[in-house]
């Protein structure tokens, strides 16, 4: 098995600011989603990400106030997960519940070590 890394950006919701019902029946279907993933033997790690952080770039290491994009492409959380491969990680990938609030999911393979 190799490991991904599912990067979640966008969607409505973040478990910060889930405090209507409805927000907080969308982290239990995360909740229930990864909690599968897990008694597969699929999730290997993750976490979701406050919203705010800072930006430090180039050689003069400027530092910005985040978040770092417009909110449907701000990263809001990932995932690793053990898949075979690159396909079988973009299965997985497709029961995200941020697929359903028009989010997206970046799949990326860890580079292994030789």
């Amino acid at each position: 098995m190799k490991k991904f890394v599912l990067v979640f950006r966008g969607g409505d919701t973040h478990i910060s600011t889930a405090h209507s019902q409805a927000a907080m029946d969308v982290i239990q279907t995360w909740n229930n989603w990864m909690q599968g993933l897990a008694e597969k033997g699929i999730l290997a790690g993750g976490d979701a990400l406050q919203v705010s952080g800072k930006n430090v770039k180039g050689s003069k290491k400027v530092v910005s106030d985040g978040p770092y994009a417009v909110g449907n492409e701000m990263v809001g959380g990932y995932l690793i997960v053990n898949a075979k491969d690159i396909n079988d990680a973009v299965e997985i990938s497709k029961g995200c519940p941020i697929l359903n609030e028009e989010g997206s999911v970046e799949v990326r393979q860890v580079q292994e070590r030789n």
